[in-house]
């Protein structure tokens, strides 16, 4: 008889971990839970078994102090006590994607809000992901159509491009996102609503999105009564579901509202564990979280993901940091003035302050002709405003203000656009011609 190989066999019992180690709850500060007796990674998940009752709540572990395990629960802290068990699940998190999540809202754990649970037939996607290798990102060649003229005309977006939309409060950022996710060309919309209250949700759904978006699109919510910790799954989990259309070479378009109330989750879970805050109180894992979430979006050797993601500034300032760090990764960025909004000019975008850095390598030279040329009149017109509305101007001082005043109500109409309406690319250059 032929002697048999073990040694395969030895050394997989070898590194096998033959013992469950189950461990207790010492005490809960804040928003952590610390445990002793386990023995688990950042990023594994665990289950605590919730005192007097037999329920379990899901928890993820996020960081060591001294002989104690920090956890982060899933859910709210009610029922947890000293003693409780714990118990490691040996994973990370990973959710089940499909192409079954076409019109459907789920949560930030990947279940669907709303209906019959669904047999998804994708597999498992882990929710963090490494971003495509740079040298296997094919280059953004062609046009994504957002059906917005300003956009299309003098800020084009490619495919693969990540554009930021920058704005204060009540600027009209979600009824942009709705209007472009309704009109674009990509073939699939994940749209993240990630702090969101939970009255807009629903309004979103219906009015700013409607039943054509929303029946290519995945909606994923977590709104802003939901743990830190589940506001960043959700950013993650939206991601991830893009990632998955991505691989099936489809054109993705991310939408995410908003980033900057990811960051300030990730801030709770730094502040919560012990991190050092720095400027404005942000952590230091908040700036390097940023880029690994934003950077997974763009161009891969499959498909495409387009992102668009909204930056809440604070206080209109477009200096504030999580602004500053999103605009330096980011290829471009979409700036909502409230000044505009105002007096009733939507969509809101302030075309000078704008920019595509993409536009120039994706756009052809009459196009880039006109659009420089739009420009240069609304530049021109806006530098000359406060002294042409008190009548300090007199005709004829400036040919180049005279054109500015003529062409300047034809601009306003051009860049103007209201919610129901939508134009294709070729429709957008004809009145770009016709304007200037």
């Amino acid at each position: 008889m032929t002697a048999l190989n073990l040694e395969g066999y030895r050394q997989r019992i070898k590194k096998s971990n033959l013992f469950g180690f189950i461990g207790k709850v010492t005490r809960v500060v804040g928003l952590t839970i610390e445990v002793k007796g386990i023995n688990a990674s950042v990023g594994e998940l665990c289950s605590i078994e919730v005192a007097g009752g037999g329920k379990r709540l899901l928890a993820e572990v996020v960081g060591f102090k001294e002989n104690s395990t920090l956890l982060m629960p899933f859910g709210e802290l009610g029922g947890i006590a000293p003693g409780c068990s714990v118990y490691p699940l040996g994973r990370s998190q990973k959710i089940r994607v499909g192409e079954e999540l076409l019109g459907k809202v789920v949560g930030s754990l990947g279940e669907v809000l709303q209906g019959e649970s669904l047999k998804l037939t994708g597999g498992s996607y882990p929710i963090q992901n490494d971003p495509p290798n740079p040298l296997s990102r094919t280059a953004i060649k062609d046009v994504l159509e957002t059906g917005i003229k300003a956009i299309d005309a003098l800020l084009t977006c490619g495919k693969g491009q990540r554009l930021g939309i920058f704005a204060g409060s009540g600027v009209g950022k979600s009824t942009l996102l709705g209007m472009i996710a309704r009109n674009s060309s990509a073939d699939v919309n994940v749209i993240g609503l990630i702090g969101e209250r939970g009255r807009e949700v629903l309004e979103f759904i219906e009015n700013d999105l409607g039943p054509e978006g929303l029946s290519r699109s995945v909606v994923v919510v977590s709104t802003s009564d939901q743990p830190a910790l589940l506001r960043v799954k959700g950013a993650l989990v939206a991601t991830a579901i893009a990632e998955f259309f991505r691989d099936q070479e489809k054109n993705v378009l991310l939408m995410m509202d908003s980033v900057t109330r990811f960051a300030m989750a990730q801030r709770e879970i730094g502040l919560a564990i012990g991190e050092p805050p720095t400027t404005r109180g942000y952590t230091p894992s908040v700036f390097a979280l940023l880029p690994k979430l934003l950077e997974r979006a763009g161009t891969s050797d499959k498909g495409s993901i387009t992102g668009l993601y909204t930056v809440l500034v604070d206080g209109d300032d477009m200096n504030e940091p999580i602004a500053d760090a999103v605009r330096g990764i980011l290829d471009g960025h979409i700036v909502l003035s409230r000044k505009l909004a105002s007096q009733n000019h939507f969509p809101a975008i302030d075309v000078l302050e704008s920019i595509s850095r993409l536009m120039p390598k994706i756009t052809t030279s009459e196009q880039q002709q006109l659009a420089s040329k739009l420009r240069n009149y609304l530049a021109i017109y806006n530098k000359n405003e406060d002294l042409i509305n008190i009548g300090a101007y007199e005709r004829g001082s400036n040919p180049q203000v005279d054109q500015a005043i003529d062409i300047y109500p034809a601009i306003k109409d051009f860049l103007k656009q209201d919610i129901k309406e939508s134009y294709s690319f070729q429709e957008t250059m004809n009145v770009l011609r016709a304007t200037v």
